[in-house]
């Protein structure tokens, strides 16, 4: 890249007007400044790259083309929105990217007025779109509604329920398909392969470029309708994908260049001058204009620092503990190379679960399904049913999505699946669309399911192997970041269900913690004991079924307890306690507290940060046991100094 600071077109750009003011002749330069500045300001922060850069052109196209926020564009995630925000007015707040209290790396209507619908999780822009499109009609207006959604995206089942239903009411929707063969990692499945034929459809793109180029020198009005015949006529022929859209009743636009500002541009004025659902396919290449990230999309999907001369992405020192993902990755390995009935299932995640490693060493037995969370809790019941024990990977917060098929497909027929929840709990960067911390509450209340969480690296390997083997529906949660460092036990083991532990004795306050909140509670306890007071520390391990004889035994004797949990206090494992004190009619002569995530949405940026202003961490718990013993801590920690 470029060590030239000045960015002429790009610096006049303060909000969407300005783009349109840019003279359509010099729209590449402006993506050419836009790609060169984007790379320098992401890798003082980190964050999402490749994606962004792939639809440069098609975001300055939108933009130059429609009149925002009249006009409303709408993204699927977040991951294609840099540009977006760049054009937007908010290139003073890129070194706040990611950070507490700074921008969003994803977009949020509180943000901008440009930002028309929040944009976390994938396939969701057409159905909003739609709802939207419909309100301009029945408030009788008449601005323009785009929803830009990437193949990756198109997977997902609610995209097509989307794209059905426009097809039926027959609206003036513009659907921009970002077409690049990814989402986070490559993408799968047969729609995939449908949609793409990428040979012949990059051919046909060449092609059609090269017929254009000829027809401007030498032909005529009549030999450029006759071009336009054939080229209906190839397309219906190589390029089935029309067909698809057609039937869908959308009007299909494309293939085309998505790199080429000029094509989109043209393709984008056609589309506002109908009345009726058009689909513009676009090819892009995923971190096109940075050789860097071309050669390795997966990398710059979400890098942290880098340098911008060179792409090297800053590492950690080597030598620390591996993180919670490896771990499971690895234990998930030595459960399938032990027992060939065990398969690992992931939702178009590979690389985020760790489930990467687990398809290299066993292919045959990895399963992923795309951004298709439902149908893949419900195809690992189908596989449980007949004896096959899967192990279904799924963040905390896509898990949600398969809320109704956890229920209905798994729980009520008590089918042994086995749900292994990563990014647990406060996540750090990606912010609200992404906090894993509601698991707990909405796991926890369904019958026949079992819920439990490791202190540790060592301790997760025990539960997956509890989890995959206990005979219920079962899930483990896990954080986001490395583990503690401590010894990795050779051999796994089932761990006793519903069964806790005593870490420490004392007579003063309980801490029961659940998860890698023991860290903290251990922590907590070594101050506290400096300071005189001591306590019992236990490590619950599961949530359902709670030990409660264990439980009540220590809280009991003690009289004063602490829960902390990185999860929702709302239906968490600190209310469940509560609930078990209260059928053990112990709840009255008992004083307790409750730590964890409030009932509020948490913001993005550093997870010690997210901890202390949630009253969770270390400190809070030994101010906490303080009070409760009757002695002030001589400065209080506040969430407002935070």
């Amino acid at each position: 890249m470029s060590d030239e600071n000045e960015y002429p077109l790009l610096e006049k750009i303060q909000s969407p007007r300005d783009v349109k003011n840019v003279r359509e002749e010099d729209l590449p330069q402006l993506a050419k400044e836009c790609r060169e500045w984007l790379v320098n300001a992401v890798a003082k922060t980190g964050g999402h790259l490749a994606a962004s850069l792939g639809v440069t052109e098609i975001t300055i196209a939108l933009h130059h083309v429609f009149e925002s926020p009249r006009d409303k564009i709408l993204w699927d995630v977040g991951h294609q929105g840099y540009i977006h925000k760049m054009l937007t007015g908010r290139r003073d707040q890129f070194p706040t990217l990611r950070q507490w209290k700074g921008m969003s790396g994803f977009l949020r209507r509180d943000e901008s007025e440009h930002d028309h619908f929040g944009a976390g999780h994938g396939g969701t822009s057409v159905a909003a779109a739609l709802g939207m499109n419909e309100a301009k009609h029945q408030q009788r207006e008449n601005h323009k509604v785009v929803a830009v959604i990437g193949d990756g995206s198109f997977t997902s089942g609610m995209a097509f329920e989307a794209m059905n239903h426009a097809g039926h009411l027959g609206r003036d929707l513009i659907v921009i398909l970002n077409d690049n063969e990814w989402g986070i990692s490559p993408n799968v499945g047969a729609l995939g392969q449908f949609l793409n034929r990428r040979v012949s459809s990059k051919s046909f793109v060449r092609l059609k470029d090269d017929i254009k180029k000829w027809v401007a020198r030498n032909a005529g009005p009549e030999m450029v309708r006759r071009i336009g015949q054939i080229e209906e006529a190839v397309k219906t022929a190589f390029l089935p994908g029309s067909a698809l859209f057609e039937a869908f009743g959308f009007d299909y636009m494309g293939p085309i260049n998505g790199h080429d500002v000029h094509e989109v541009v043209r393709a984008l004025r056609a589309a506002k001058a109908a009345s009726k659902p058009i689909l513009i396919h676009c090819y892009t290449e995923k971190g096109h204009g940075w050789e860097v990230a071309e050669a390795d999309p997966l990398a710059y999907h979400g890098p942290g620092k880098y340098d911008p001369k060179t792409g090297e992405i800053f590492k950690a020192p080597a030598g620390g503990a591996p993180s919670f993902t490896d771990v499971f990755a690895q234990a998930a390995i030595e459960l399938t190379s032990q027992d060939p009935k065990v398969v690992a299932i992931t939702a178009a995640m590979p690389t985020g679960t760790g489930l990467h490693k687990f398809q290299k060493a066993h292919p045959d037995k990895f399963y992923d399904v795309g951004m298709c969370e439902q149908h893949g809790v419900t195809f690992a019941a189908g596989l449980a049913a007949e004896g096959i024990r899967p192990i279904v990977a799924i963040y905390s917060t896509f898990l949600q999505r398969g809320f109704d098929q956890i229920i209905h497909d798994v729980c009520i027929q008590k089918i042994p699946v086995c749900f292994a929840m990563d990014r647990a709990g406060l996540v750090g960067a990606d912010g609200a669309t992404h906090m894993g911390n509601y698991d707990i509450a909405y796991l926890r209340c369904i019958p026949n399911m079992v819920v439990m969480a490791p202190k540790d690296e060592n301790e997760l390997r025990h539960m997956l192997k509890t989890a995959v083997y206990c005979g219920s529906p079962a899930a483990l949660r896990y954080p986001r970041g490395n583990g503690f460092g401590v010894p990795i036990d050779p051999e796994m083991k089932e761990l006793p269900l519903g069964k806790g532990e005593i870490l420490t004795q004392g007579g003063d306050v309980a801490i029961v913690a659940y998860g890698t909140s023991v860290q903290d509670a251990l922590a907590a306890e070594k101050k506290l004991r400096e300071k005189g007071v001591a306590c019992t520390v236990v490590n619950a391990r599961f949530v359902k079924p709670l030990d409660r004889d264990l439980l009540c035994g220590v809280i009991g004797n003690v009289g004063k307890v602490v829960t902390v949990e990185d999860g929702c206090l709302m239906g968490g494992f600190g209310a469940a306690v509560l609930e078990m004190l209260q059928e053990a009619g112990l709840h009255r002569g008992i004083e307790m507290r409750r730590l964890g995530i409030p009932d509020e949405i948490v913001e993005h940026g550093d997870q010690k940060i997210q901890k202390k202003y949630c009253g969770m961490d270390a400190d809070a718990i030994v101010q906490t046991v303080l009070e409760m013993v009757g002695e002030k801590p001589a400065t209080e920690a506040s969430r407002s100094a935070v």
